[in-house]
């Protein structure tokens, strides 16, 4: 069997069985070291996922962020970096719910980018001569972080939003609350850095630091709704429900700057992507 295939299916199937161990973690609270299991199951599908990116980067001799099914496969890998960072760091409820909530978004992203794609689109192409820059391992990397830290932190605030439908305190909601403003904190200057860094590379590939491209446009209003949550956070000091909002909005904004605007659109950062 072909390795990339082997390893795309063994993180498949590593994906699917966290997230089931997360749920019955959740639900049934089961085996005190049952954390353990989680924490080796995921570093096995966070070792197979980088496998199957570093598999790909020696075969087609370039970074393996180059289209779709790789970025996705690299989204899928960020999520349970993020998985294993808080199990690592032994926070119990901050790894359960963040595992819980997560879990299924990284085996989404792994199956649509496996099983739904097209077989051609999942070969790698030769590289444009825009792409055949050191600018796609850092604008690329890091805008792919930035959004897995933002998804993320976007989730949470989807989650509070749930919790605290009824119930307005809890320490469930304060945790995801919490949780969610860290995380979104993160992924912003990321977001920031990777925006910087595309528009340098932007100058060097097409002679203009910002031309308004549908994707430059799109993750400018990504950054424009986080850059407002975490203003109202930290100068107004808004916590609940009106900031989690706003966060949730981000979700859906995410989505169509990373996906959206590829599938119904064109513009310069259509590389690789969908293309109608």
């Amino acid at each position: 069997m072909n390795l990339e295939i082997l390893l795309a299916n063994t993180s498949f199937v590593l994906l699917f069985l966290i997230m089931i161990f997360y749920w019955l973690q959740a639900v049934f609270c089961i085996i005190p070291k049952f954390q353990s299991v989680i924490f080796i199951t995921t570093w096995c599908a966070n070792l197979s996922l980088l496998s199957l990116l570093l598999t790909r980067w020696i075969t087609y001799k370039h970074f393996p962020l180059s289209n779709l099914y790789e970025s996705l496969i690299f989204l899928s890998w960020s999520f349970t970096l993020i998985e294993l960072v808080f199990l690592y760091k032994n926070n119990k409820t901050g790894s359960n719910l963040i595992g819980t909530i997560i879990s299924p978004i990284a085996l989404f992203t792994n199956c649509f980018a496996t099983f739904s794609l097209p077989k051609a689109m999942q070969k790698a192409q030769v590289l444009v001569p825009a792409l055949q820059s050191n600018w796609l391992m850092m604008h690329v990397t890091v805008m792919m972080l930035s959004y897995t830290a933002l998804l993320c932190g976007s989730l949470l605030a989807i989650s509070f939003l749930i919790v605290t439908w009824k119930k307005q305190n809890s320490t469930i909601a304060n945790t995801l609350d919490n949780l969610s403003y860290r995380i979104l904190g993160i992924g912003f200057p990321l977001l920031t850095i990777g925006i910087l860094s595309g528009a340098v590379w932007a100058n060097e590939a097409w002679g203009s630091y910002w031309s308004w491209d549908p994707k430059e446009t799109w993750a400018f209003i990504t950054w424009l709704i986080f850059a407002i949550y975490l203003h109202i956070r930290i100068t107004k000091g808004w916590k609940g429900r009106k900031p989690a909002i706003l966060a949730s909005c981000g979700f859906f904004i995410i989505w169509i700057c990373y996906l959206g605007v590829n599938i119904v659109g064109s513009g310069l950062h259509s590389y690789g992507w969908v293309k109608l």
